[in-house]
């Protein structure tokens, strides 16, 4: 990818020189031409800078970046492998990248929901607090992840990319929850030298944030079943009140419909027919 990158750069160094040089001769159709190979330069990676080609892009650092947009689903389209052998490695680099990051995804956010219920038991035998201690670091876990993976980092891309705070924000928030449009991309401008650190940092802040996304999204999937699960049971125990309340009004129904009946086979028969009759008992 890297010779790859040189020689188109150098092939667009030339060509350019020449355009340059003797200009009106070259027709559209070269143009075009030139035009669609820069195009393609750019997709390699490739910046060109007056009589420079930089080819940071595929360093330790941005290839690093790559891999995680790539096994993360992020894709922000960018960067691309543009042979054939490589469009091969990056099919199988994904098939087996792909389960083993769900993989780890899981299993850090289940050590944070690890830390946030040891921290709550903590406080429940420090205070003797029950329901509230829940509550309260399940609070603090949701701010404190606020803070790190979608309010803060925005501050970092000001500064480092010239973003505003509110595109800074929505970059946060479109890689993070992993639809990656593209149209903002960290160490992207050529105008701007970048920290050998930078992108390895945003590659652990979106593994760390795409787990702690994950479990907020779990603890709302969590509350909405118990919701619903209690919502369940009131209407269960609703229903089942009124079907007392209505065995009762059938009942007493019932019976007030026998009294009646009772009392008009009573008109009906007359009061000597009413009792019943016991024949005398001759004495012996």
């Amino acid at each position: 990818m890297e010779r790859l990158g040189r020689a188109l750069g150098d092939q667009k160094l030339c060509c350019g020189h020449k355009l340059v040089v003797e200009g009106p001769t070259y027709d559209k159709r070269f143009l075009e031409e030139r035009k669609c190979g820069i195009i393609q330069a750019y997709k390699s990676g490739i910046t060109l800078q007056g009589n420079t080609t930089s080819l940071g892009r595929w360093d330790f650092s941005g290839s690093f970046f790559f891999s995680i947009s790539a096994i993360t689903t992020i894709g922000y389209g960018n960067l691309s492998p543009s042979t054939a052998a490589g469009r091969i490695f990056c099919i199988l680099f994904a098939l087996f990248g792909i389960p083993l990051n769900l993989v780890l995804l899981n299993e850090i956010g289940q050590l944070m929901l690890l830390g946030v219920q040891h921290c709550a038991h903590r406080l429940e035998e420090v205070f003797h607090w029950q329901k509230r201690a829940s509550l309260l670091i399940k609070t603090c876990a949701l701010v404190t992840g606020l803070l790190l993976f979608l309010l803060l980092p925005p501050l970092l891309f000001s500064d480092k990319e010239g973003w505003s705070y509110e595109e800074g924000f929505y970059y946060s928030f479109i890689t993070l929850s992993t639809i990656g449009f593209g149209d903002y991309v960290i160490g992207m401008n050529p105008d701007r030298t970048y920290p050998g650190w930078y992108k390895n940092v945003i590659s652990l802040w979106i593994l760390f944030g795409m787990a702690w996304l994950a479990l907020v999204i779990k603890l709302c999937i969590n509350f909405l079943e118990s919701s619903s699960d209690f919502c369940q049971c009131d209407k269960n125990s609703t229903g089942m009140a009124e079907d007392l309340m209505d065995g009762n009004k059938n009942s007493m129904m019932g019976l007030h419909d026998a009294d009646i009946c009772n009392d008009k086979d009573t008109k009906t028969k007359g009061p000597d027919e009413s009792h019943t009759y016991t024949a005398p008992t001759e004495a012996l």
